[in-house]
């Protein structure tokens, strides 16, 4: 069984796939990239790396292949098993060997494994059909210069328009006169009156709504009642997993253990695997889940992990 298309699968939904026994290939987003050397873009990603340290069972992949291949997992794990041994005697005899869509693997002299990533797949299901282009570098240096030869050549001549002034327009200057010494005397006047009937206005109406409390006040007998507010809460989208059991009882004594150690440990429904997982704890934002995670791999659980799902 070539359980390769179904590592790739789960690269999409999780930022942790192991492989029991070999290691465990881990995703990272990496945020849109501009390259201004070149003009070129390159959308947001997640990249895979490989940690050969994480080698434990933690269901997923076993699951995963068994609801697919419509078969037990145990026939799942041996299947598993039997790829590992492949991939380790592909690595003895010929030095190298191709996870397709993931990456390559290799060793160095020091007999390491080397994993390079295949670079052509993004499984950042966010940017799905975006790619990345590189855009035309924008010529403005000869536009400019087009505009500084137009400068140096065109002359612009300013020349003066002769008016005529007309008999007529001293007649109109001297009605304007007239009208401006009537507006400076009949304009204050006719300010004051507007003012005077502003206040009469501004009177009766203070007297209708000092009648109308009055007559609100009056009839209101019993007290509004109070309003209560709900506050929605952030969704909780990033989890630690503390591990997946099919035994519910396992489940139930580690979620105490985790209780009673201080962690905010939550249990969640049995999966479609058929597990029961537990969480260390659930947090709004990935940074706040990837902090707790680090602390909790250096002191309690190096192979915790963030498990990214609306529960």
């Amino acid at each position: 069984m070539n359980i390769e298309p179904y590592i790739a699968q789960l690269l999409y939904r999780y930022q942790c796939v192991t492989v029991p026994g070999f290691g465990a290939f881990l995703t990272e987003i990496q945020s849109a990239q501009l390259v201004e050397s070149s003009n070129s873009f390159f959308p947001p990603k997640k990249m895979i790396s490989f940690n050969a340290y994480l080698k434990n069972n933690d269901g997923l992949l076993a699951n995963h292949i068994a609801q697919a291949e419509k078969t037990s997992y145990e026939y799942a794990i041996s299947a598993i098993q039997y790829e590992v041994f492949n991939w380790k005697k592909s690595l003895q005899e010929n030095g190298l060997f191709t996870i397709k869509n993931v990456g390559n693997f290799s060793l160095n002299s020091d007999k390491n494994l080397i994993f390079t990533p295949y670079d052509q797949t993004n499984y950042l299901t966010n940017s799905f059909g975006l790619s990345a282009f590189v855009s035309p570098m924008v010529k403005r240096e000869i536009f400019e210069q087009k505009i500084e030869a137009l400068e140096e050549n065109e002359v612009i001549e300013f020349i003066p328009e002769r008016r005529r002034t007309s008999a007529y327009l001293k007649y109109a200057a001297v009605f304007v006169l007239g009208l401006g010494l009537t507006g400076a005397i009949g304009y204050p006047l006719y300010q004051q009156q507007i003012a005077n009937e502003t206040i009469l206005v501004e009177t009766a109406v203070q007297k209708q709504v000092q009648h109308k409390i009055q007559e609100a006040t009056f009839f209101i007998e019993n007290p509004i009642p109070a309003v209560t507010l709900t506050v929605k809460e952030s969704k909780m989208s990033y989890h630690i997993m503390a591990g997946a059991f099919r035994d519910e009882k396992n489940a139930e004594k580690i979620f105490k253990k985790l209780s009673d150690q201080g962690y905010k440990a939550r249990r969640i429904p049995q999966n479609k695997y058929g597990l029961y997982p537990v969480l260390y704890g659930s947090y709004a934002t990935f940074a706040e889940a990837e902090k707790a995670k680090q602390e909790i791999q250096k002191t309690i659980n190096p192979d915790a992990w963030i498990l990214v799902e609306s529960l």
